[in-house]
């Protein structure tokens, strides 16, 4: 029987495709997952809203809650995708699509704070999301925490 050195390690294959480095775990990995898939439900959840509300409901009502609604379950389905693939340049456009969705819920709350007679009714940025248990206010910070932390992968 014989024995490995003390100093030898098992070399993953990641290790043997790059190198001596280690490569961390990306983007799709772990929390990023978790991330993954709460944009995946929420862009399900404000586009099937939003409609629901276009098409089912008196769209005159209130066209801009409504139409921001449907603008916010578009933002989340490119983040969703975005943030999922590894193809050259995902990690701008997710950059870019979960900095919009933060501009958006900060905008958008705040209106309906101090204009509240321009919605008519509650959008999914509303009152910074309230109606989604602020979810869209969070979300977009993690989001852009991870994707800074993981800004190497823009590379790729």
């Amino acid at each position: 029987m014989s024995e490995q050195p003390r100093n030898s390690r098992i070399v993953s294959a990641a290790e043997a495709r790059h190198g001596d480095k280690p490569s961390k775990p990306g983007r799709s990995t772990g929390l990023g997952r978790i991330i993954i898939a709460v944009y995946g439900i929420l862009s399900l959840s404000a586009t099937v809203r939003a409609l629901y509300q276009i098409f089912f409901r008196d769209f005159s009502e209130a066209p801009l809650a409504y139409s921001l609604s449907l603008l916010s379950g578009l933002v989340y389905i490119l983040a969703t995708f975005s943030l999922a693939s590894a193809k050259p340049g995902a990690w701008k456009v997710s950059v870019g699509a979960v900095g919009f969705e933060l501009l958006g819920v900060l905008v958008v709350g705040t209106l309906s704070f101090t204009h509240p007679e321009l919605f008519g009714h509650d959008s999914v940025w509303s009152y910074f999301g309230k109606g989604y248990g602020y979810v869209p206010l969070v979300l977009p910070l993690v989001g852009l925490w991870w994707l800074y932390r993981n800004r190497g992968e823009r590379q790729r």
